[in-house]
């Protein structure tokens, strides 16, 4: 090769080089196919599927799982729209989701709960809903003291909220809240520093802040306790799955992920975030 064919060569590796490198990197799908999983969605899913993740990184070195919140809607749409490999819902897939895929890894609940210096010990539904629609506002109505109410209440989006309405047979309008909260641990937090507070959230977060140190009492639904064994019982009357959603039939490593999410390698996981593993 000539020496003049040979400087422009070298000069073009040079140049061009570092290019392809900063766009591959910048793109990754420019790079080995299947280093990344993105995973959006329901903050109750998020901690568990992030543990999930950091388990499945050790068997598979070269992948990474890339976990991020926002609300079950949040998983929905971007799995939908093709910004997320895998959505978080917690809760199942709706009539007009049914042409997406749900993969359910876990159950959970959805629980009242009240500062521990609060001597309310149970509410009726009835009370419940009296007290997020505005009829009910102070303390002295339900046998707790003299006090205004705080209504806490989840934002838009979250399947929390979704399924507290149903249940309570209620629209996002009829509610009367006070402070409007994203994911559970700001419900808890604002519960934990509000002695008059009252919110809802997953049993499973709930119940593991309760048993450490945090000032939140869980509230029996019916009478039935507000814990994982009675969702695992199914005898807890607002539970719900935990669900990984695609835009289609899960394949490669998205199935790869999925499947190990669903199998008994990750249930000391799901027990460890309070969930209830799925059977078999």
């Amino acid at each position: 090769m000539p020496f003049s064919t040979f400087f422009i060569f070298t000069l073009r590796v040079f140049l061009i080089g570092p290019m392809l490198w900063a766009w591959a990197w910048e793109y990754p799908s420019a790079r080995a196919e299947g280093e990344r999983l993105i995973i959006t969605g329901s903050s109750t899913m998020a901690p568990l599927v992030s543990e999930i993740g950091k388990r499945f990184e050790t068997l598979h070195p070269e992948i990474r799982v890339d976990v991020q919140t926002g609300g079950s809607s949040r998983g929905i749409a971007d799995t939908m729209n093709g910004l997320a490999d895998i959505g978080m819902a917690s809760r199942a897939l709706k009539s007009q989701e049914q042409h997406l895929s749900g993969a359910v890894i876990a159950h959970d609940g959805i629980t009242i709960i009240l500062h521990t210096s609060n001597p309310v010990q149970e509410l009726t539904d009835d009370q419940i809903r009296s007290i997020y629609t505005g009829s009910i506002t102070n303390w002295s109505h339900v046998g707790g003291p003299d006090s205004a109410i705080t209504v806490v209440n989840k934002a838009e989006g979250r399947s929390t909220l979704e399924l507290f309405l149903d249940y309570f047979h209620l629209s996002n309008r009829d509610i009367h809240a006070h402070v409007v909260i994203g994911d559970n641990e700001q419900g808890i937090k604002t519960v934990a520093g509000n002695p008059n507070a009252i919110g809802y959230v997953s049993i499973g977060t709930a119940q593991y802040d309760a048993t450490h140190g945090i000032e939140i009492r869980l509230l029996a639904l019916q009478h039935i306790p507000a814990t994982i064994e009675t969702v695992r019982e199914g005898r807890f009357p607002l539970s719900r799955p935990l669900t990984l959603v695609t835009k289609s039939p899960p394949a490669g490593l998205i199935k790869t992920f999925i499947d190990f999410a669903q199998s008994p390698q990750v249930h000391d996981l799901i027990l460890q975030q309070y969930f209830v593993p799925i059977q078999g």
